[in-house]
């Protein structure tokens, strides 16, 4: 679906060969810099020009078409956050006190959180060691007559093994939502990841590929979902049916919420989307980069690159490292950031904090959340990271490890 430059990827090749070292970086290399197009602040004019500022105008209707398109939803409601996404969804499929929703502990606090506020329970489970995604096996275990839903997290834009997890809701009569904050195409078995569920919540978070600052989208897959959804989304009421003339006024029908974002978000984001193509290339450019450059780091034991399974094609998302142990970890990241380099961990498992350990609670060992969380590194990913900035990171890594 998405192909590299060949150009650009000789030229990197041939930087290895002759052996070019890198130089020094002077200047502190961000974990995140959002990408802007150039073309926000002209779409933002427009909206003011509209004088439609509030939600679900012009702006968001097209970005909603673009994204039904692109991920091929039955149908898209743009939502503030992602977390928005994920507590409209919860709404949608009537969670109530004690159901039972079923997640990696290894997530965003809020793939739970949008559950709790329903008076739901959330069930963690552990995730694969190589893919670092929800484990279905274990998932078919945790599975009891109050469990609600399934909440898979495509972990740093890698699909999880889908197939298996719709059988699995399929058989109990259970819902599939997929947290696809990571994952904005991403695919699985050729489908656009968000397809796949019955709904799917997307963020445009900024450290997200695609950003609105901050954004979400709801994608529904199920058509019963479709008319209880534009009533959620307009805060309850038959607003929509007021808008297109099917009643003279509007009213309270259902539990409901503020989702839509406005449109100077919308705005925003419809810069981005209409680049999204060329946003995701370029952030896929830097991640092969960093995995070829990391190679030999692997073959000498040193540390762990990110899998690349058969059925599931990236985004590009997030590149992660595993080493060997916690103090490993720690010594590396005070290392990179010492020398300018802006690396980070990443999730502290659900399971163990104050509030999982509270509302939730879990199913089997979750040996290897607690594993992986204690040994994973993010590396520096934008779009338009150059390549000689790729190269002098991997370079600080190969120095720590030659002094360690």
């Amino acid at each position: 679906m998405r192909t590299q430059d060949s150009n650009s990827l000789s030229l990197d090749n041939q930087a290895l060969e002759n052996n070019k070292v890198p130089q020094p970086l002077k200047e502190l290399v961000p974990f995140n810099k959002a990408y802007v197009t150039g073309k926000e602040l002209g779409y933002i004019q427009q909206a003011i020009d509209n004088a439609h500022l509030s939600g679900n105008g012009s702006f968001t209707q097209r970005c909603q078409e673009f994204l039904q398109g692109l991920t091929e939803a039955h149908e898209v409601f743009l939502t503030q956050s992602g977390t928005g996404a994920l507590e409209m969804a919860a709404m949608l499929i009537d969670v109530v006190p004690g159901d039972e929703v079923i997640l990696p502990s290894f997530t965003f606090v809020t793939t739970a959180s949008a559950f709790v506020l329903r008076g739901a329970i959330p069930v963690f489970v552990d995730i694969h060691p190589d893919t670092l995604n929800l484990d279905e096996n274990a998932v078919e275990a945790a599975i009891t007559k109050k469990t609600k839903a399934i909440v898979p997290v495509h972990y740093a834009g890698l699909s999880c093994e889908m197939d298996k997890i719709i059988e699995l809701a399929t058989q109990q009569n259970i819902y599939v939502i997929e947290d696809a904050a990571h994952a904005l195409l991403s695919t699985y078995k050729n489908r656009p990841v968000g397809s796949l569920g019955h709904l799917a919540a997307l963020s445009f978070h900024e450290t997200k590929n695609i950003t609105a600052g901050e954004g979400g989208a709801l994608l529904i897959n199920q058509e019963k979902l479709m008319e209880k959804a534009h009533l959620v989304w307009e805060k309850g009421t038959d607003r929509r049916e007021f808008r297109l003339g099917m009643t003279d006024k509007y009213t309270w029908k259902v539990l409901g919420s503020s989702f839509p974002p406005s449109e100077v978000t919308a705005a925003f984001l419809w810069a981005q989307i209409r680049e999204i193509n060329m946003i995701t290339n370029q952030r896929i450019r830097a991640w092969q980069r960093y995995h070829s450059r990391l190679k030999e780091l692997e073959d000498k034991g040193k540390l762990i690159r990110p899998v690349e399974t058969p059925n599931a094609e990236r985004n590009g998302h997030i590149y992660y490292i595993l080493v060997q142990s916690e103090q490993t970890r720690n010594r590396l990241l005070a290392y990179l950031n010492t020398n300018n380099i802006n690396a980070v961990f990443h999730y502290i498992p659900l399971h163990s904090s104050p509030a999982g350990r509270h509302y939730g609670r879990c199913h089997g060992s979750l040996k290897t959340t607690d594993d992986i969380s204690t040994r994973l590194i993010r590396l520096p990913l934008w779009a338009d990271l150059p390549t000689e900035t790729i190269d002098a990171i991997v370079s600080e890594i190969e120095a720590f490890f030659r002094l360690n």
